[in-house]
């Protein structure tokens, strides 16, 4: 029995010292992969904060129409909020465009005006603009208030 002991003691050290591994790569390893979000809907993913939570813009430019969806840090559970609406100020060919993205309410999934993790907003320059540079003025997420935040779409703010 006392061989068995030592055998589980040495596997369990082992299996121990295996988790403390370096993250950086010794030379001839290759280098760990780069951290990234996957928008669920294919958008422009925005961080807001130190990933603490992220926006997801989708376009339809069609219907001139902008969806906002609030996500996690990792851009994979819907987070809602409080706000009734947030405002994004566009710069589209020099002048700003203000975007007041309104709380959409679900009764599929029993989201309210004012707990909502969907936004939509409606403009018809959106028709025919597919990239501006932008400004989140101000949104509070579970009693964080993010203001200020530079974006541009579609290619979002993410730089990891």
């Amino acid at each position: 029995m006392k061989p068995l002991m030592a055998i589980l003691a040495m596997l369990a050290l082992g299996a121990m010292a295996g988790c403390s591994k370096s993250s950086s790569p010794a030379a001839g390893e290759a280098k760990p992969a780069k951290h990234e979000h996957h928008p669920p809907h294919g958008g422009t993913p925005v961080v807001l904060g130190e990933e603490v939570y992220h926006l997801e813009l989708v376009l339809d430019a069609a219907a001139g129409k902008v969806q906002a969806f609030i996500l996690d840090g990792e851009m994979e559970s819907f987070i809602r909020s409080s706000a009734p609406s947030f405002e994004v100020v566009a710069t589209v060919e020099g002048r700003p465009q203000s975007l007041v993205f309104r709380a959409v309410a679900n009764p599929a999934t029993g989201e309210t005006v004012g707990d909502s993790s969907l936004f939509e907003a409606q403009a018809g320059w959106l028709k025919a603009t597919a990239s501006f540079e932008a400004e989140l003025k101000s949104l509070t997420i579970r009693g964080t208030t993010f203001t200020g935040v530079k974006f541009n779409f579609p290619k979002g703010n993410d730089r990891d």
